[in-house]
């Protein structure tokens, strides 16, 4: 059985990732996990400690996100599947721009959010192959695609 790619985009202030990685796990489902890096300031910071300050809050922030865009275009595109995290309290334009780069690529997309953000996300739903809740409806997800595998409660 093939090992499966799945990167794991979006929001950065709760356990959503671990608990789909430890689901995955639990199940020894073939999977590689991806992810953008989740440590705030480092993500934020990388380009002016690497390549040198700015005056320009735009110029720091570009070099940053364009050392980002490096990992994370590639992880993209080496995924089979990512997975796009919305959360509540910030609005995260990255995690949008993840989830459409990913549906330009053809890759399979899984949203993932609660139900108060279906109407503001409902067109990048509609590029998705699946829109789930929770992270353990993603691991059930993976189980299915993955193993056919259906387990009905």
């Amino acid at each position: 059985m093939q090992d499966w790619h799945v990167y794991l985009s979006g929001e950065i202030h709760t356990d959503w990732r671990e608990r789909i990685i430890n689901g995955a796990e639990k199940l020894e489902l073939p999977v590689t996990f991806a992810a953008p890096v989740t440590d705030h300031d480092a993500s934020d910071d990388c380009g002016a400690v690497i390549l040198g300050g700015e005056e320009k809050k735009f110029w720091y922030d570009h070099k940053g996100a364009k050392m980002n865009a490096i990992r994370t275009r590639t992880l993209i595109e080496q995924s089979d599947i990512v997975v796009v995290r919305f959360g509540d309290k910030y609005k995260q334009w990255n995690a949008a721009f993840d989830a459409g780069y990913a549906a330009a690529l053809g890759k399979s997309l899984i949203i993932l959010h609660d139900e108060t953000l279906i109407h503001p996300l409902k067109e990048v739903d509609a590029a998705a192959l699946a829109v789930a809740e929770t992270s353990e409806q993603v691991v059930e997800i993976l189980r299915y695609v993955i193993r056919g595998e259906l387990v009905r409660s």
